[in-house]
Formats: C-alpha cells, structure tokens, sequence
C-alpha cells in the first residue's frame, strides 16, 4: 500500500508548539527547590503549579520528575528539557526586550566585583548589548574599594559591589552570608596558624576575617595576596589556604567550610547597586539597572534562598 503523501498540513498537526508560560514554572521549580516558591515567584498558587508540570508531561508524553524521598528529582527527560528551557526562556525575554523596548542609544560604565566577572551576569550583559546595539556597555571589572573610587570620581555610571555603611545613591539588593572557602581536592594541611589567601588591603572580606579569627583566639598567618579574585581562587585550589568570600561565583573546585572544622563564624555584607554620586541617569543606564536588579534578586533567592 502506497503512503500518503507527506503535506504541510500533516507535518503542522505533529508539531508542538511549547507554551512559554509553562517552561517558565518548570525552570522555577528546578531553581527554587520546590512547588512552593516556585508559586511565590510565578504568581500562581501550588495547585497551579502542579496542574502546570501536568500539563508539560503530558504535552511531552513523559515523565519529567521521579520522587526522591519526600522530593522530586528531574528525569533523564526532565533533565534534558531543562537545559533547553533556559535557553529558550533567555530567547523568549530578549526578543520581547528588542521589539518592545524603545530604542536606546548611549553608552554605559559598569562596574562589577570580580565575584560576578564569570558565569551568569556576563551572560545577561551579553544579552542586553544584542537587544541594544546602539549602546556601547563598558564594563570594569574590579576590587570593591577600586569601584567606590571610580564612582566618586564619576568614571563609572553605577556599581555592582558588596559593602557596608554606604548609604546615598545605594540600593541594597540583599545581604549574602559571608562564608570560608577551601579546596575541595586538596585538603588544609594542619599547622599552628590558618594560612589565608586574601585580597590586599583595604578589603572588607580580609578586615571581616581577620577580625573574626582573632575574636575567637585562632592563630592565623598570611599564604597568599592578590588584587586578582581569579589568581586568589587558582592558590586556594591549590592548597595553599583558604579564603573568605560569599557562595555567589564559587567554582566547583572549591567548598565552603564549616565552623566544625575551627573557624569562627562569620556575618553577612549587603550586595549593593551604586550610582555615581549626582548627575542624571540616562535612559541605557536606567533600563540595564532595572535588568540587574530584577535578575540578581532572583539569582540570589534561587541560589541561596534569600528573600
């Protein structure tokens, strides 16, 4: 029996057309760890949500999560889809920013901590300079200290920073447990005093830990001092101490250390956005901002569960 020709109309039936809204819940459960804040975020209730995972599996014909205790884990098709539901929400929201948005001319002077120089704030600044090519985005990446001093010298139009006691032009965006830091591979080999692998002063972290130490009666001793976050990161994978810094950033060959293992606790520094003191913000200037602190307050609800 002949097979009937393939047409348009049949190949259009057997596709399927992926409903962004959906994708979006499926992401958000994965990042938040759960139905329930994931509802928080989206704005729909748990019962929602749920009925919305439905939906997807059942718009797929498979299974996309496995219980795991009391938990959900992804399935190897969870698994796949979530990697290209993140690329096609990141499509989705650049699109909607290119065609909606108005057109916007200029320039912008960023700074960020060396904290953010890698991963995803590069990718979502990326993003911006597609939607926008009549925007020129110069970014300095650098030590929190070199940041204030750039912004006081009106170099920069803003500043992703961490820090304290800064009050005009500043909007807090959260406050991030400050944490120790060591190799995952290499174990600290035991001596009289923790050797510390630490930016050159003046730095917020190094007077943080320093002083914590010292609190607590614990011996300590200068390894390794860099004004490159990267230089610092490559010596404590190498055994050469241990650092302090906050979660965000952190490399897979690296962990954070409990107070078990001797070390002091430690307090938590607010994430800041800074503005060049005085001066009007242009319209590029305004709308990257408004991008940053949307996606960064989310980013850090997702990765360590601040509200």
């Amino acid at each position: 029996m002949d097979q009937a020709p393939l047409t348009f109309q049949t190949v259009a039936r057997t596709r399927i057309n992926l409903d962004i809204a959906l994708l979006r819940t499926f992401v958000a459960v994965i990042e938040l760890g759960g139905v329930a804040r994931a509802a928080q975020q989206v704005g729909r209730s748990q019962p929602a949500v749920s009925l919305q995972l439905k939906r997807l599996e059942d718009v797929f014909g498979a299974a996309l999560f496995q219980k795991n205790g009391r938990g959900l884990v992804l399935t190897e098709s969870g698994d796949v889809l979530l990697g290209y539901a993140r690329r096609l929400l990141d499509l989705n929201d650049e699109t909607v920013t290119a065609v909606t948005a108005l057109p916007l001319s200029g320039s912008i002077r960023l700074g960020i901590s060396q904290d953010f120089a890698e991963g995803w704030l590069t990718k979502v600044l990326a993003r911006f300079a597609r939607a926008h090519p009549s925007v020129i985005v110069e970014v300095k990446a650098d030590r929190n200290a070199v940041l204030f001093e750039l912004l006081a010298r009106q170099q920069l139009d803003f500043a992703l920073t961490f820090g304290e006691g800064h009050s005009g032009g500043a909007i807090e965006l959260g406050r991030v447990p400050l944490v120790w830091i060591g190799s995952r591979d290499v174990p600290l080999q035991d001596g009289e005093r923790i050797p510390l692998v630490m930016f050159e002063p003046p730095c917020e972290f190094r007077r943080v830990g320093i002083e914590a130490l010292e609190t607590a009666g614990v011996p300590w001793r200068l390894a390794f001092s860099s004004p490159s976050l990267t230089s610092q990161w490559s010596a404590v994978e190498a055994g050469l101490g241990i650092s302090i810094r906050t979660p965000i950033g952190l490399r897979p060959s690296l962990m954070i250390l409990e107070e078990r293992e001797g070390l002091p606790s430690l307090p938590s520094i607010n994430l800041l956005l800074m503005h060049r003191p005085g001066g009007k913000q242009e319209a590029p200037v305004r709308k990257l901002q408004e991008i940053l602190i949307a996606t960064i307050r989310e980013k850090l609800q997702a990765d360590i569960g601040l509200a």
